[in-house]
């Protein structure tokens, strides 16, 4: 079961679970050995890998038109309608994250301003381990798609070599996905990245993954793009005695299903509501499908802390800096400006993280294990490039000449200062 902790304990322990996933040389050796084998050999290589670790190769990676076209009979109408309204309540939240090309500065013969244009070709990892996830498809695709990127490439792995489920086909075509790869793990991964016979590169890979997908994210980047390296999902909910320890108990295990490294933190005021979250956990845990998976989770990773007040517990979840944040008080509002560090907020006793992850429309690909304090979740911005621009006329470059070359020799560059001087040497 969840262990009570004090605040000085649960931030020990914050550092050494640090610690402890920061120690992962293994994963990164075997994961480099696969990368530079589909590198090197392509797609045999990549049918080597789907064998040892699938069951088998599917005889041809990518999903025909006619599958996809065959998919919708095979998925139930009322879940076809859910995630046409999860899609629309995605896309109109990201929609509304669209920014145009911009003029910053037009006068005096300077003009400058700031480009944006899209990533051509986006990949988009789908885990397929324990569990399928139509949801992170939508997350991930549609806001590629409404950035205009022209190709949004979907991978996600198969047992056996054979179909991927129906329903991701369906929410692949939802979110505008432009060809499915039944091709999973790292080999995946480093197919987007060096392309194969049979899969173009990419110029991004985003998507969750276990942490081996996670390590081949991080060895390719600089050959592509990355979103983010993520680590175990968490959420960390801070109650007042307002709180209904179901909700909470709840909430707390519908993280800790994910997977058995999933983190579950419980903040509050109260010692009697934690004693009943704990006894409303058991209760719940019983009838849970994923309960082994849930109740490991939450006795390794999970914790429960007693704080003295409200201000206490948003100062130590701006330490923690969760993925997901959950304020069950009864007035939730006000307590937004007291948080810095978080990936996702969930604010009040009818707003649980589920509704989040799969149809509000705020994005669930988020930052974990502290790095929320220097990063976002993932939106529209991805899937776009800056670029500035600049334009000087001959008067206004002779205007800035003398702080240029001041500077250039106050950096030891003469070059630089050169290139500015030149252009005005034919008038002395």
């Amino acid at each position: 079961m969840i262990k009570t902790l004090s605040k000085e304990e649960f931030l020990a322990s914050l550092k050494s679970n640090k610690a402890s996933q920061n120690s992962q040389e293994e994963i990164l050796q075997a994961t480099r050995s696969i990368l530079t084998d589909v590198e090197e050999n392509g797609d045999i290589a990549v049918r080597k890998y789907c064998e040892k670790f699938d069951g088998a190769a599917p005889s041809t990676f990518i999903v025909s038109d006619e599958e996809r076209k065959a998919a919708w009979e095979n998925v139930d109408p009322d879940l076809i309608d859910s995630l046409k309204k999860a899609a629309e309540n995605i896309r109109s939240f990201h929609d509304k994250q669209l920014q145009q090309s911009r003029l910053m500065q037009a006068e005096a013969g300077i003009i400058s301003g700031q480009l944006f244009r899209p990533i051509d070709r986006v990949g988009i990892y789908v885990p397929g381990g324990t569990a399928t996830y139509p949801s992170s498809v939508l997350m991930n695709a549609i806001p590629a798609v409404l950035a205009g990127v022209k190709e949004v490439i979907m991978v996600t792995p198969v047992k056996d070599g054979g179909e991927i489920a129906p329903f991701l086909s369906v929410a692949a075509d939802i979110a505008g996905v432009t060809t499915i790869y039944r091709v999973g793990g790292v080999q995946a991964i480093a197919a987007l990245a060096y392309g194969t016979e049979t899969i173009a590169a990419v110029d991004k890979i985003v998507g969750p993954g276990n942490a081996y997908v996670a390590a081949a994210k991080s060895l390719v980047f600089g050959d592509v793009g990355i979103d983010m390296i993520a680590g175990p999902s968490e959420v960390a909910v801070i109650a007042d005695d307002s709180a209904n320890p179901k909700y909470v108990a709840a909430d707390l295990i519908a993280q800790a299903e994910h997977d058995t490294n999933a983190r579950a933190f419980l903040l509050s005021t109260f010692q009697t509501l934690i004693e009943e979250v704990k006894k409303e956990l058991a209760n719940q845990l019983a009838r849970l499908p994923r309960s082994e998976i849930a109740s490991t989770s939450l006795k390794e990773k999970g914790a429960a802390v007693l704080v003295t007040s409200l201000d206490e517990a948003f100062e130590i979840s701006n330490i923690l800096a969760p993925e997901h944040l959950e304020v069950q008080t009864n007035d939730p509002l006000p307590y937004l400006s007291k948080i810095r560090h978080a990936g996702s907020v969930f604010l009040g006793h009818y707003t649980p993280e589920a509704l989040g992850d799969y149809y509000a429309g705020p994005n669930h690909v988020l930052p974990t294990s502290g790095t929320a304090k220097f990063s976002s979740g993932l939106s529209v911005d991805d899937f776009v490039k800056k670029t500035t621009y600049l334009y000087y006329t001959k008067d206004a470059l002779y205007d800035a000449s003398q702080h240029v070359i001041r500077i250039a020799e106050a950096e030891q560059l003469d070059g630089h200062g050169k290139a500015v001087h030149i252009r005005f040497e034919e008038d002395n």
